[in-house]
């Protein structure tokens, strides 16, 4: 029993990687949520960094650490835009150093769709290398039997052939932002991930396994209520080979005063977002001076909840976003993507 047990948990380590992780503060890190929502943002340049530490109450901690830059810039004639930016991420997990690393550049097309440019539709591309490795020196198997019976370091009789594998994802999406009154600010966005459904090598020997497509669904609301108030809504709906993801919530913010130079005010917001059948995740952010700063905490709710006593994970998450001295800013033509 203890043989099938060890097997097992090491096939789902490895499948588990495969998978999609997410962040609590999904919206930093917009090209993870769908290519297409790169540049749904006031300025020429938007770079995010977010860090997640998870299940640390209950097994070596998995921690999530990743890097998005985008740069938006007016094409042609009219009033469309280009954004090109790139997502790198690092997530890692357990004693035997199970990682994967991913560096994924991408591009996204703004079509505007009306003469008061407050409308645009956008379709984008991303893809790139993904890694994923661990340390087999750090497997370690009991004795079914005591003294003997197998191997110690080879339970199945198996040989672990690789201590990793790697391949090429591909996602693309597609986005219709539009403004309300100049003041709320509205997306849709569909996406697929995974679209080339890459596939991953068994280590265990020549087998390999096709990750499946994932189908996601984003939407974000966001802007002044008065001169003083602010609300920003964000949900995501994901399904990913009969599994299905569903977060939301929203922020409250309120200008505590304006800016240096008489610029953007400086905004404390507060809210709360779910992830269903997970966690809870209460936020605190503060905007001042092109800079968010994010902090939130996963209350789980799942099934764990007995083992975790209520405990999930810590993110921070911190974004600068400003507009270019050059001479192609997009300061004077941008009006509608202020996300």
């Amino acid at each position: 029993m203890r043989r099938f047990i060890t097997i097992l948990s090491l096939f789902i380590a490895l499948h588990t990687k495969a998978q999609d992780f997410t962040f609590s503060q999904f919206y930093e890190q917009p090209l993870l949520r769908n290519p297409a929502l790169a540049g749904v943002f006031n300025g020429d340049l938007r770079v995010s960094m977010s860090y997640r530490d998870q299940w640390g109450a209950i097994t070596v901690p998995f921690r999530t650490a990743s890097l998005s830059i985008e740069h938006k810039t007016p094409v042609g004639k009219r009033d469309d835009f280009l954004t090109i930016g790139s997502q790198f991420s690092l997530d890692g997990a357990g004693d035997i150093r199970l990682k994967r690393t991913q560096l994924l550049p991408a591009m996204n097309f703004h079509k505007s769709l009306s003469e008061d440019k407050d409308s645009y539709l956008s379709v984008a591309f991303m893809g790139g290398p993904v890694f994923s490795q661990f340390d087999p020196t750090q497997l370690k198997f009991g004795d079914q039997y005591g003294s003997g019976g197998f191997d110690r370091n080879n339970p199945s009789g198996e040989t672990i052939k690789n201590s990793g594998y790697h391949y090429w994802d591909i996602s693309a999406g597609i986005s219709y932002t539009t403004v309300f009154n100049n003041r709320l600010n509205l997306y849709f966005a569909g996406g697929i991930a995974h679209l080339n459904r890459p596939t991953i090598q068994s280590v265990l020997g020549s087998a390999k396994e096709a990750i499946a497509p994932r189908y996601g669904f984003n939407i974000g609301l966001n802007g002044k209520i008065n001169d003083r108030d602010y609300i920003t809504v964000f949900a995501d709906y994901f399904t990913q080979n009969g599994n299905r993801q569903l977060i939301g919530g929203l922020l409250y913010g309120f200008a505590s005063e304006t800016g240096y130079y008489g610029g953007d005010p400086n905004i404390f917001y507060i809210g709360s977002f779910f992830r269903a059948g997970d966690a809870v995740i209460p936020v605190v952010k503060i905007s001042f001076n092109h800079m968010t700063v994010g902090v939130s905490y996963d209350v789980n709710i799942s099934r764990l909840r007995t083992v975790s006593n209520w405990r999930g994970g810590l993110e921070l998450s911190v974004a600068y976003t400003n507009f270019l001295k050059i001479r192609n800013s997009t300061l004077d033509k941008v009006r509608c993507i202020r996300f």
